[in-house]
């Protein structure tokens, strides 16, 4: 190139640069332009040097954390994971204080059955427990007996095997697949690797000649609810059912079984409730490290992790970590009790204008929210095993004649929540839509278990009680301190100084439930 062609070249740039220069500064001013940027950069993805939160001041150098700054935002991180570890924790948590409950009393193995033979009453701790079903609870331990065969008498009440995780794996009697007419169910342990195919909710098949219902846990930790009826108001037809009837033990000793131990719970003080301190951490981790690490998603394993908890490794968190879970499961308690007492969700209410709380939260039992459209309902979930146990498909559908429902009520007519120093009265239809019987029962806020008071049954049931009848064929059913005059039939006992909630029983269920044709009465201040 000639030294004038490289000339022009030059001059035809330089030019161009002051065109496209002029055309820049025609088009974004000075003021415009951001700081050290060539080019405006949108405000939406800056970060300023201070910024005001709910946990403080956090500053920054050019979109650098000081070093306060990070410390705060992650001991909040911390906090945060602290406060999920419990909310998503509490399904392990409540099978573990379970199990430690009914072993307290001796229930150490698959064989040794813990038995309400003359009903559940209010001295143990036990997560809305109820007066009136025989209730046989066996705990499995598949990683010490493996497989294990679970004989069911015929004439059994629902039924239901949940895993460590409190999730659904089989039900048994009545709703089971024995239907029930009794039957032999074989529970396979998560790590089973045979020919038998064991799909949740179980599946027929043969094993030695002998007809089994199959189905493998994804823990080895398994509770066996079982229910029996009352018949004449007793126990004891269905505690002799139990006691005759129920066999458990592991298929390799099919031949020659251990005989089995039934221990009484009745009228015996005990806890089976989890812990709301920096124990629940701990309790968790015992779960963690027993169960195989499959048995939970990689989202919640890496969940726990995150505050420490993690299969394989010492639960040890030094004193700063110690502080910040103490802080964060004390807000999480708050959060699991607001989730009942101040729902946000008006579609878990059972009725327009009503305060009763349908008694399985989402109506789905695995938590889904819109047919799995919502993905996991988590306040429905938190709030259903803070307060109550087992899971089953059958008591979230529509199951008439058969299964249970539940109706939580837990405010009075104001939305204001019930209190032991005044007088209540709940008014209950004629003809209630229940074939075997319906019950109230009264709980204890703070243990979530019945309420104890001079009454050792807080409860009305149909079946046991002999209750003043209206005239229009309904019941009203009285709550305080002291009975209403003439009312003692109807009356259960509360305390002043103590606030306290019902559940409503159907066992049985008939069409009107579903349809909302029957329905019972709110929950009246008498003054």
């Amino acid at each position: 190139m000639s030294m004038k062609n490289t000339t022009i070249t030059v001059i035809t740039f330089a030019v161009f640069a002051l065109f496209a220069t002029t055309l820049f500064a025609a088009t974004v001013s000075v003021e415009e332009a951001t700081p050290g940027y060539n080019n405006k950069i949108p405000e939406s993805i800056m970060t300023p040097d201070k910024v005001e939160t709910r946990i403080g001041t956090l500053k920054f150098f050019d979109g650098i954390p000081t070093e306060k700054t990070a410390e705060l935002v992650y001991d909040n991180l911390d906090f945060m994971r602290g406060v999920e570890t419990f909310l998503n924790g509490i399904p392990a948590t409540s099978i573990e204080g379970l199990r430690l409950g009914l072993a307290s009393l001796g229930a150490k193995n698959s064989n040794q059955i813990v038995i309400f033979d003359k009903l559940m009453d209010s001295k143990p701790l036990f997560l809305t427990g109820n007066t009136s079903t025989v209730y046989c609870v066996p705990f499995l331990d598949l990683k010490k007996d493996g497989p294990t065969v679970v004989e069911i008498p015929a004439g059994a009440g629902p039924g239901t095997v949940n895993d460590a995780y409190f999730r659904f794996v089989i039900d048994m009697g009545a709703p089971g697949p024995d239907q029930g007419n009794g039957g032999k169910y074989l529970i396979l342990p998560p790590d089973y690797k045979d020919d038998l195919d064991g799909p949740i909710g179980g599946k027929e098949q043969v094993v030695n000649g002998q007809k089994y219902f199959v189905v493998k846990s994804p823990s080895y930790v398994n509770w066996v609810a079982l229910r029996g009826f009352l018949v004449d108001g007793k126990p004891d037809a269905a505690t002799k059912m139990w006691k005759e009837g129920l066999k458990i033990y592991p298929l390799a000793k099919a031949a020659n079984p251990p005989a089995m131990e039934f221990i009484s719970g009745s009228d015996k003080s005990f806890n089976t409730i989890h812990a709301n301190s920096f124990e629940f951490y701990e309790e968790l981790h015992t779960v963690i490290e027993r169960e195989p690490v499959e048995m939970l998603d990689p989202e919640l394993r890496g969940l726990f992790a995150s505050v420490g908890i993690q299969k394989g490794k010492p639960f040890a968190p030094d004193a700063r970590m110690k502080k910040l879970l103490t802080d964060a499961v004390a807000v999480a308690n708050a959060t699991a009790r607001a989730t009942l007492w101040y729902e946000r969700n008006e579609a878990e209410f059972l009725y327009e204008g009503s305060y009763w709380k349908r008694g399985y939260p989402g109506k789905n039992y695995q938590f889904l929210k819109d047919e799995g459209m919502g993905g996991r309902n988590l306040d429905a979930r938190t709030m259903f095993y803070y307060f109550a146990t087992v899971n089953t498909p059958m008591m979230a559908i529509k199951l008439v004649g058969k299964g249970s429902q539940y109706a939580w009520g837990y405010l009075d007519t104001n939305g204001n929540y019930l209190d032991g120093s005044k007088t209540y009265k709940i008014n209950i239809p004629k003809k209630p839509p229940a074939e075997k019987f319906w019950s109230m029962c009264v709980y204890d806020p703070q243990t979530r278990s019945m309420l104890q008071t001079d009454q050792p049954y807080p409860s009305k049931q149909s079946q046991r009680d002999k209750m003043i009848v209206n005239d229009d064929g309904s019941i009203d059913l009285y709550y305080g301190p002291k009975a209403p005059a003439g009312k003692e039939a109807n009356f259960t006992q509360t305390v002043p100084g103590k606030a306290w909630f019902v559940v409503l029983r159907l066992y049985s269920p008939t069409e009107v439930w579903y349809d909302k044709t029957w329905r019972p009465g709110e929950i009246e201040l008498v003054k």
